[in-house]
């Protein structure tokens, strides 16, 4: 399988939404009621959402196996040493072969030359996949941040650092 990291293109969108609207289900999997999911992911994950922070640079990076949009990372610096990764999924049938990390690894280095010296990431309660991979990056836990979802939940996020040589 051939791999390739490139910048993410305006003609994405579509996977890219697909991508991340399946990622952030399964991340919250039974965490969430309904309501909020198809709130949230009618915000954040449609074709057009997606374009348009794609335009605005939100979205940063895509994996491309086999000329598949694979995954995706977006993200931006926070402060003048501070970056934080907004967005980062991987297609369910492309988890587990290692894209992820060239995905993470390509991102870093834009933003290290940036002058990032922190990286920055909230992941999900409970997300299984995700915890393993940002901790075997070496990320480390910081912190909780509780979010009032405006359906009555909590969603609770685990906010994680790493430094950057």
């Amino acid at each position: 399988m051939e791999i390739k990291i490139r910048k993410v293109r305006v003609e994405d969108s579509e996977r890219v939404a697909e991508i991340c609207r399946n990622g952030w289900l399964d991340t919250v999997d039974d965490r969430l009621s309904e309501t909020y999911k198809i709130k949230n992911v009618g915000f954040w994950y449609t074709p057009e959402k997606v374009e348009q922070d794609i335009r605005k640079g939100q979205y940063s990076f895509v994996a491309v196996a086999d000329n598949i949009v694979a995954g995706v990372i977006g993200g931006g610096m926070i402060s003048s040493r501070d970056n934080e990764i907004f967005v980062f999924y991987m297609a369910r049938n492309y988890r587990y072969m290692g894209i992820g990390k060239r995905l993470l690894h390509v991102f870093t280095e834009h933003f290290k030359k940036k002058g990032a010296s922190v990286q920055w990431a909230s992941v999900q309660e409970g997300n299984s996949p995700g915890m393993p991979f940002y901790e075997s990056n070496g990320f480390y836990f910081q912190s909780v941040k509780e979010t009032d979802t405006g359906t009555g939940e909590v969603q609770r996020s685990l906010r994680m650092k790493r430094e950057l040589e």
